[in-house]
């Protein structure tokens, strides 16, 4: 199974043994400083998801709940063992959606390809591509038997704010700001410290998407995404969200030593010592 698969192939495949398919939706609302508020996707899963779809919880088990900003990183045995209670084990195939620009099915390929799971692909235009196309939902909920999901921890694919720090210093690894330009250069921003990171490039997240919301062709984010395959290659935006989606694609085209800074700008903006430069360089 690839990586990326369509909803045809979704289609034709969903019966199958072996493959899970599990909706990765968190429900998104601007709020009034300028961001947005995040709450559980389940209430969207319920209104009609993909049939045979289990629910994976971004706000749950599979993050950190003790971290006030949400979203970082939980334990890895933590994460193993929520990913085995939706039927996620070492010989099954999973399929991940959500219907924002598959940043939250990202969010989840890279932490199960964290964890050492490689048998993961994300359904290109997700839940809204599906829905576009007329195709069956359903409303019932989905019970798999729990597996077993070995870890084998890389913890190379997660940068920290340390390495970032020398990053800064060293040059020696290319950051890369994921988020719009308009929050790069400084002209908007969701925090108090506006623009980014010293030395860090920007290529906004929604950039690797059509107007269809599918991922361009290999040839056309090939022409986006350049830069040394084999340099160490750190993503970031506000959670590590979006800078997930880069990480995926840069790993399918290729780059050997990608890493996505899961702490993001919501953590390095926390520390008033750590750098932020604005302007488009």
């Amino acid at each position: 199974m690839d990586s990326l698969v369509s909803t045809e192939w979704l289609s034709r495949n969903i019966d199958e043994p072996d493959l899970v398919v599990l909706d990765c939706r968190v429900h998104m609302e601007p709020n009034v400083s300028g961001g947005f508020s995040y709450q559980s996707g389940r209430a969207d899963y319920e209104k009609g998801h993909i049939p045979s779809a289990g629910f994976a919880d971004l706000l749950g088990d599979l993050s950190d709940s003790r971290h006030p900003g949400g979203f970082m990183l939980p334990p890895a045995e933590q994460f193993c063992a929520a990913m085995g209670a939706l039927g996620v084990g070492d010989q099954t195939r999973v399929v991940l959606y959500d219907s924002f620009m598959s940043i939250w099915a990202a969010r989840v390929w890279w932490k199960l390809k964290w964890v050492g799971f490689d048998r993961a692909a994300i359904l290109d235009g997700g839940f809204n591509h599906w829905v576009a196309q007329e195709r069956p939902l359903s409303t019932g909920p989905v019970d798999r038997p729990a597996q077993k999901l070995t870890l084998g921890l890389r913890p190379d694919l997660v940068a920290d704010e340390d390495e970032v720090k020398s990053a800064t210093a060293d040059g020696k690894a290319c950051l890369i700001d994921t988020l719009p330009e308009n929050h790069f250069s400084g002209e908007e921003s969701l925090f108090d410290r506006p623009g980014h990171i010293p030395g860090a490039i920007n290529l906004f997240a929604g950039a690797l998407l059509d107007e269809t919301g599918r991922y361009r062709s290999d040839e056309a984010l090939s022409e986006l995404v350049t830069g040394d395959r084999q340099e160490r290659q750190i993503t970031y935006c506000a959670a590590g969200v979006m800078a997930s989606s880069n990480a995926f694609v840069m790993s399918r085209l290729g780059f050997k030593d990608v890493a996505v800074y899961m702490g993001s700008l919501r953590e390095w903006t926390e520390d008033p010592d750590n750098p932020m430069e604005t302007g488009t360089p």
